[in-house]
């Protein structure tokens, strides 16, 4: 399915959940909807889906209108943050339930292929009562992909899930999409699940949409502030400078040689993603010197907070290291990897991609 959204607006009273948009989604693609709590993701989701309708816009589906469409009339699939069976069922009768209503041959055998997909096939005579959650969820997205819909929507749909399950199934799910037919719209708040599925992402923030295009495009070339700080986790490092004829001079006067847009001039904020923070020196680094104020060791990594003459800076280490609170240390950074935005918080300077 090509969806198209044209100047799409939500208002609830005197609230504005959507300013107005445009997005043509990419068929047979994924997009990821990536943005924070209450960015407009989820109203987003059901305007597509038909369960809202737009205060003013439209919403085509390979080129007809189907704003004022109930959802009962379009072949959309959707699954939500709690996932939803039906308990009187089997796992086997829920996931059969689209096809049965499609009246399909072969049923038995098109479960079994999807459960065993998702690592159900033990389970197809239980209750959906009988499973753990992250196994509810899985029955719940057999189910969405056995609907085989042109469209698919999924609204955050790992996040009640523990972290190990989460990883395994988005693992799954970029595999599933890239072999399926459908066109996927998929919610998320982690800027690692944008990644790790690819495709197309588009960042929402507040009701807006900020940026459309390739993830790894969007990722490496932010086209603002807002953009750069929905798509790094940890948040991207922001240090005020201004411009000078040798690239931007910093709060504590060191210079980071770079070349910025002819008769550049005023304020600018230097962008560092804290994975570009090094501990150890190389050449033409810029050094940045401090104390230490956390190390935080999440999985194999070290997330070290530094407090320098620049502000609290947060360096993304990886292997597990320690460091003793208080201590001086110093972060490099090389020029080439920093990001430069203008006083509006548009970019200027990007760092090249090897």
């Amino acid at each position: 399915m090509e969806l198209m959204l044209e100047r799409i607006e939500q208002r609830v009273g005197a609230s504005t959940h959507l300013y107005p948009l445009d997005l043509t989604l990419v068929p047979l693609a994924v997009t990821v909807l990536l943005g924070a709590t209450q960015a407009g993701k989820t109203t987003l989701m059901r305007v597509m889906a038909g369960l809202d309708a737009p205060s003013r816009g439209r919403v085509l589906a390979d080129g007809v209108d189907v704003t004022g469409m109930p959802v009962r009339a379009r072949n959309v699939a959707m699954v939500y943050q709690q996932f939803i069976n039906y308990p009187s069922m089997t796992v086997a009768d829920n996931i059969a339930s689209p096809l049965k209503l499609r009246r399909e041959q072969n049923i038995g055998a098109r479960v079994a292929e999807l459960a065993a997909k998702l690592h159900i096939e033990p389970f197809l005579q239980r209750l959906p009562a009988e499973l753990s959650g992250g196994q509810q969820q899985r029955v719940a997205l057999a189910r969405a992909l056995a609907k085989n819909a042109p469209l698919m929507l999924l609204d955050e749909p790992l996040v009640n899930l523990d972290y190990k399950l989460r990883e395994q199934l988005r693992d799954e799910l970029a595999q599933l999409f890239a072999s399926g037919r459908s066109t996927v719209v998929y919610a998320t708040t982690e800027p690692t699940e944008a990644l790790l599925l690819g495709g197309y992402t588009a960042v929402m923030d507040a009701g807006e949409l900020l940026q459309y295009g390739p993830t790894a495009e969007v990722f490496h070339r932010p086209l603002s502030i807002r953009v750069a700080s929905a798509f790094s986790d940890p948040p991207m490092n922001l240090i005020q400078g201004s411009a000078n004829p040798t690239g931007v001079m910093l709060a504590d006067g060191a210079n980071l040689a770079l070349a910025l847009p002819a008769s550049r001039s005023g304020a600018l904020t230097v962008g560092v993603r804290a994975g570009a923070l090094r501990v150890h020196e190389r050449a033409g680094d810029l050094a940045l010197a401090g104390q230490v104020e956390l190390a935080e060791i999440s999985g194999s990594d070290t997330y070290l907070h530094v407090q320098t003459q620049v502000g609290e800076l947060i360096a993304q280490l990886t292997g597990v290291h320690v460091f003793a609170l208080g201590a001086a240390v110093t972060l490099y950074l090389n020029p080439t990897q920093a990001y430069v935005f203008d006083a509006e918080g548009d970019l200027l300077v990007a760092p090249q991609r090897t």
